[in-house]
């Protein structure tokens, strides 16, 4: 994923114009990595190093759902919806 897409991603999903830390921001970010990762990994099956750095990446962006659900239920659930995760 390069700075463009990430640049995107930010003024997409944050709340103002410098917000770059917020739980929606960084949730959208590690969702396209992992859309991204899972495309390189479909293709180097054996490639067992980034498959542990997906694991982490996805299990950094339940906890921050978790977080999120705790704090605003809905924008959560909309978030989801955007984002296309289960």
């Amino acid at each position: 994923m390069d700075r463009k897409v990430k640049a995107e991603t930010i003024s997409e999903f944050g709340t103002h114009e410098k917000d770059t830390g917020s739980a929606d921001v960084q949730i959208a970010v590690l969702s396209r990595r992992i859309k991204h990762l899972e495309g390189h990994l479909k293709a180097n099956k054996k490639d067992r190093h980034s498959r542990r750095g997906l694991t982490n990446m996805v299990s950094r962006r339940k906890r921050l759902l978790r977080y999120l659900q705790g704090k605003d239920t809905d924008r959560m659930v909309e978030l989801k919806k955007q984002l296309g995760i289960r």
